[in-house]
């Protein structure tokens, strides 16, 4: 089951799990729209996998399946990949 993290690894903006703005790789690194097709031009800086829209879990899954409140983000900042 995906994480869900909050947060863009790169600025640290916060990504809700129904946020539309979130990308993932397929190791679930996390980083805001504008960060993943800017600097990061579509590429995990982390692995190298290509970034994608994070699904959203309906909400009435949250309770029993919550996001992550766990916050990561790199020092510094979005390097490209």
């Amino acid at each position: 089951m995906l994480e869900l993290r909050p947060n863009c690894e790169c600025c640290g903006t916060d990504l809700p799990p129904e946020s539309l703005e979130a990308r993932i790789c397929s190791f679930e690194c996390t980083f805001c729209v504008t960060c993943a097709e800017g600097a990061l031009r579509g590429h995990c800086p982390n692995c190298g996998g290509e970034l994608v829209r994070r699904p959203i879990r309906p909400a009435e899954k949250l309770g029993r399946f919550p996001a992550s409140t766990v916050r990561k983000v790199k020092p510094q900042g979005c390097l490209p990949a």
